[in-house]
């Protein structure tokens, strides 16, 4: 199927996108990468009047950490970020980066992109709850910093205003002794993950936990978390027994719907297992081993 007719408009800086997007009103979207709006211009789950291309807008490509945080530019790549030297700082990040399609997905989607649709089984949305990312947005007058679990509202639902874009994301430094991982289970490349499971973790002497993220992927209409379950473990040791319980109690608030990708049972399955690797293997990371993490495929 063709997308509806659309107006095309290419502004060369941020502020005359945001004036452009404020006069076009509703009617208009933003266009940076394509890789999720383009699919669903062609099944007409949208029919904009006008786009707004900043694919090019130089100013939205920065990857660089400023003193204690990392800040990405909604346009860098997933290509881009997962060969930069600070997803080999943050091992996690080259996990989700790298792992998100193939090669020519990557080289054109944006982190912006994917944040800003939404779509409950995108990797970006889910990894950045573990690091307890802040979306930068900004409007022909001013501009905000969002925590990602209150940015994403529902599915394919964000908290952007009327000609708001997102235009960074900021994510604070791990501490020393932290570590995490990033699985997700597709059955192949350019398909969106059935499930996948992130973990964030610092450990204190003795190997105990002194702070954790988790989170569950495509396993319902937003990323799930649970500030409970992560308060149980802290100050525990991490053995089998209580990532198990840990598991368990986040499996039993996930709500993934039985699709092509597989029954609901089948994806409560796999997410249980992908959450126990991604601990285990967030743990080996914390402790200092230098482990490459990748999805797994059918």
């Amino acid at each position: 199927m063709y997308p509806a007719p659309f107006r095309y408009h290419r502004p060369g800086t941020l502020g005359s996108a945001l004036k452009l997007l404020a006069e076009l009103g509703e009617g208009a979207r933003p266009l940076a990468g394509g890789q999720s709006l383009i699919p669903i211009l062609k099944m007409r789950m949208d029919e904009p009047s006008d786009l707004v291309d900043i694919g090019r807008l130089a100013e939205l490509m920065h990857i660089r950490q400023e003193k204690n945080r990392v800040c990405i530019g909604a346009l860098a790549t997933h290509a881009r970020i997962a060969v930069s030297a600070i997803a080999g700082e943050i091992p996690i990040i080259r996990d989700c980066a790298g792992g998100i399609a193939d090669p020519q997905v990557r080289a054109l989607g944006t982190i912006g992109g994917s944040v800003s649709i939404a779509d409950p089984s995108s990797d970006w949305p889910a990894l950045l709850h573990t690091l307890e990312a802040e979306i930068v947005c900004q409007g022909p007058s001013s501009k905000r910093a969002i925590k990602i679990n209150d940015f994403i509202k529902d599915s394919y639902t964000n908290s952007l205003a009327d000609a708001e874009l997102v235009t960074e994301i900021q994510i604070p430094m791990p501490p020393e002794n932290s570590g995490g991982a990033y699985i997700g289970f597709k059955k192949a490349a350019p398909a969106y993950p059935a499930a996948s499971a992130g973990v964030q973790l610092t450990l204190a002497d003795g190997n105990l936990c002194r702070d954790i993220r988790l989170v569950l992927g495509a396993a319902g209409p937003v990323p799930v978390t649970s500030r409970q379950v992560e308060q149980q473990l802290i100050g525990q040791p991490l053995a089998e027994k209580n990532l198990s319980q840990a598991a368990e109690a986040l499996v039993e608030l996930s709500d993934p719907p039985s699709d092509s990708r597989g029954s609901s049972e089948f994806k409560r399955a796999m997410l249980r297992s992908l959450f126990m690797r991604a601990a285990n293997r967030a743990m080996q990371r914390a402790g200092g081993e230098k482990i490459t993490g990748s999805h797994d495929y059918v």
